[in-house]
């Protein structure tokens, strides 16, 4: 699900230091084909899915949808970046809340990309629906997640077992806008 209300989709690219986010575009699409198939992206989310199920069922232009961000640095796509309302079946906590996530090519980890990337997408987020709490979900055992967690002003609300792994919800309160 990814309803962010009435937020215009995409927006402009929001430009940081080093890198853009972006709504997908078609020449994207080998990189989430590699993103969503590597085991090690997705030694935390479940397990990759089968590079060949992935060639045959993803469209032309991957995750175009509102809250989908491409990460792109120097011009090619190292990340995504999700903003979209928590489900029902999640955590009561995290229900009917912004929930951030995402994920970022092997090659591109240990550079504060993720840090990067999700505060500007977070900043984004405040300034088009102030007020808004935002909630992360990510198994305790991944210590990389946790830190940007904590990084990025992110506080445990629990810890509950999902997946056969512990899991670890945090908050980040709303930005409440200034007058």
């Amino acid at each position: 699900m990814s309803d962010l209300g009435p937020v215009g989709w995409p927006p402009e690219p929001i430009r940081t230091e080093r890198l853009v986010l972006r709504g997908s575009e078609a020449r994207d699409r080998a990189a989430f084909i590699e993103l969503l198939a590597s085991p090690e992206v997705h030694t935390y989310l479940g397990g990759p899915r089968p590079r060949a199920e992935l060639e045959r069922e993803l469209p032309g232009i991957p995750e175009q949808w509102p809250g989908s961000f491409v990460v792109g640095l120097d011009g090619a796509m190292i990340g995504q970046i999700l903003l979209r309302r928590a489900p029902e079946h999640r955590r009561p906590a995290a229900v009917g809340k912004v929930d951030l996530g995402y994920m970022f090519l092997p090659r591109a980890w240990g550079s504060g990309y993720a840090a990067e990337a999700c505060a500007a997408a977070l900043d984004w987020f405040d300034g088009v629906l102030p007020g808004e709490p935002v909630v992360l979900a990510t198994q305790t055992a991944n210590a990389g997640s946790m830190r940007l967690a904590a990084k990025l002003g992110f506080t445990e609300v629990e810890r509950f077992r999902a997946w056969d792994a512990e899991q670890w919800l945090g908050l980040r309160p709303p930005v409440t806008p200034s007058v």
